[in-house]
């Protein structure tokens, strides 16, 4: 469905040049729905941009269902509005002038994605009801608060069906509920109508929920792809790890016997790794183990407790080991005091070579 083949693109800021894509080149799916993740300035954004059109790479060729929509070398630039797209933006773009209705309408009775009148009002009502806002169809634009509004965008874009959908960032303004809420709805959405998603967001959470595949970029680069639990539980890098929640870090250096040396003191692991190698070792704190009491396997330490924070549906303690403080997350509602045994299961420790 997208082909992006060795994208480059530079921004001048000042005197200074900047890298805002490094010859990206990448591939989504037809029916795909693909997130792009990563901090601010990684090139995300940038990168949904030339595929919808609103930028123009330096260098590189982007392909969407099989038509070269941008090449440098053989001169090729579509205008967006040429590109059968669907885009959400942190914009809103509402017309101040118009209603709730006549805002999603517009690109049905309007321009090259306009259908027969008689399906206009079906479609936009079903858009409104998608996005929780089937009540407010007749609603002046300008008493909409700002989730509202950026609801009424993402209508916009669904209203006109289309095969592929462009979005960036086009939760960020929603209360945590209803952004909750929306996720699962876009979701359904995208799978019900076969749609391909090109989906821009910092949230890790957010990614993981909606993602068929992640693609996580840093610098300009798209650093790591793969499936939510791919880059969740097997990372390519101490970056990806980090980006992906909570983790706890411990020098190491590995010995004979897949033992690793740590502060805390020896660890068995699973990954093979080769003697005399150092890094830095990696565990969730939801894989982490604590009770009251050892039951005298591997990888057990005793630790005293420094906090204990309640969540609802979990519990985060924080654990002193040795002089290094672990965070753990358990369902189990056991009330800890003072000193108690944490254990680390050798599955669950990945290694990153220094």
């Amino acid at each position: 469905m997208i082909e992006a083949l060795n994208l480059k693109k530079s921004f001048k800021v000042g005197q200074k040049q900047v890298d805002a894509l490094c010859s990206v080149t990448q591939q989504v799916d037809e029916g795909e729905f693909f997130v792009l993740l990563g901090p601010s300035g990684s090139g995300k954004t940038t990168l949904l941009r030339c595929v919808a059109g609103l930028e123009t790479p330096d260098e590189g060729e982007i392909i969407i269902s099989g038509r070269t929509v941008f090449s440098r070398k053989k001169g090729i630039f579509v205008s967006p509005e040429d590109r059968q797209i669907g885009m959400v933006f942190q914009s809103y773009a509402i017309w101040p002038h118009m209603s709730v209705f006549q805002n999603v309408a517009l690109p049905l009775t309007y321009g090259r994605q306009k259908i027969a009148r008689s399906l206009v009002r079906d479609r936009v009502l079903e858009a409104l009801r998608l996005v929780q806002l089937g009540e407010m169809a007749d609603r002046p634009s300008p008493l909409l608060s700002g989730g509202q509004q950026q609801r009424v965008a993402l209508a916009r874009a669904l209203a006109v069906n289309p095969r592929l959908v462009l979005m960036d960032e086009p939760l960020s303004n929603l209360d945590a509920r209803l952004r909750e809420e929306m996720r699962g709805q876009i979701r359904d959405l995208a799978k019900r109508l076969s749609m391909t998603v090109l989906y821009v967001t910092h949230d890790q959470v957010e990614a993981m929920v909606l993602a068929d595949r992640i693609g996580v970029m840093s610098k300009g680069s798209i650093v790591s792809i793969g499936s939510p639990e791919e880059l969740y539980e097997g990372p390519a890098s101490k970056g990806v790890a980090e980006f992906f929640g909570s983790i706890n870090w411990l020098e190491a250096e590995a010995a004979e016997g897949g033992v690793i040396k740590t502060s805390l003191g020896n660890l068995y692991v699973k990954q093979v790794i080769h003697p005399g190698q150092s890094g830095m070792i990696g565990t969730r704190p939801e894989d982490l183990e604590v009770a009251a009491s050892s039951s005298n396997r591997d990888n057990e330490f005793e630790g005293k407790l420094v906090s204990r924070t309640f969540l609802g549906d979990q519990i985060v303690y924080a654990i002193k080991v040795s002089g290094v403080t672990l965070q753990c997350k358990t369902m189990n509602k056991e009330r800890l005091e003072g000193h108690v045994t944490i254990r680390i299961p050798k599955d669950r420790i990945k290694f990153f070579p220094s």
